[in-house]
């Protein structure tokens, strides 16, 4: 195999993925098929703090050997090699470093974005964000007298549900429209919306 076979076949790969990564995630296209690479970043915790790495302190981490880099690097040394390969007269070895050097610089943009995205996210959340006093949702499993059931509610933008206990005891049906008192160990305390509205007023 010689180095413009090698170079192609980085691009070709490192390329690829970086399509089915885009197509996967920001457009939101199920695949048929999952990816499973050897190297990862996730997020963890509240806040979406992002494991091991290294950003600046404070705020989400970014592991600098990730997927997105690691697709960026082979698709731009396999791209510049392939170019100096086949178009130009330089030593094997002197298109090797450009092309490294290439994929580096572009890896290194990548995650430099990739830093700079998750702390701008980061800084836009809450603390009043995780408060679960006062959300409105709607049961989703009945709640029985003195029992306990689930309900659903929106919070920054994502749907969640948890465990949910009426305020006083009383059941409350499938549907029903209600409000959080508070919320302790695992269980959000519940008022039916319009009793809520009428205390309140």
């Amino acid at each position: 195999m010689s180095w413009s076979d090698i170079y192609l076949l980085c691009f070709i790969v490192g390329f690829s993925l970086s399509v089915l990564s885009f197509l996967a995630g920001a457009v939101h296209i199920h695949l048929p098929f999952k990816m499973h690479l050897p190297f990862h970043f996730g997020s963890h915790g509240q806040g979406g703090a992002i494991a091991k790495g290294g950003s600046s302190g404070g705020g989400a981490h970014v592991s600098w050997f990730n997927a997105s880099s690691a697709m960026a690097f082979l698709a731009w040394f396999g791209g510049v090699g392939y170019i100096l390969a086949t178009r130009s007269t330089l030593e094997a070895f002197i298109a090797l470093a450009i092309a490294i050097s290439a994929g580096l610089l572009a890896a290194f943009v990548v995650f430099k974005f990739m830093v700079k995205l998750m702390n701008a996210e980061s800084s836009h959340l809450k603390e009043e964000d995780y408060r679960y006093e006062g959300l409105v949702g709607t049961v989703t499993i009945p709640i029985r007298a003195n029992g306990t059931g689930e309900i659903l509610f929106l919070q920054g933008g994502v749907r969640r549900s948890t465990g949910a206990r009426s305020h006083d005891g009383q059941p409350l049906e499938k549907g029903a429209e209600v409000v959080t008192e508070r919320y302790e160990n695992g269980i959000a305390y519940v008022h039916r919306y319009d009793e809520f509205i009428k205390l309140d007023k």
